[in-house]
């Protein structure tokens, strides 16, 4: 959690803030990038090719019903 939850209006004090934030982050290794990064390529290629064949099969029923 943030230790300090007061905001501030001055852009000086809070790129200070968000550069110590940036600091505290863990990053992923190479490794568990590439991994993540495969992960969201397969999940959004399965999103896709799923709403694609969702889409020709209701075009196709709609095409039987209106003709």
């Amino acid at each position: 959690m943030a230790e300090n939850t007061k905001t501030t209006k001055n852009p000086a004090v809070f790129l200070k803030q968000v550069v110590a934030e940036m600091k505290r982050v863990t990053w992923p290794n190479g490794k568990e990038l590439k991994r993540y990064t495969g992960i969201v390529v397969a999940t959004v290629t399965f999103i896709a090719i799923f709403f694609a064949i969702s889409d020709f099969i209701i075009s196709s029923l709609l095409q039987l019903i209106t003709n």
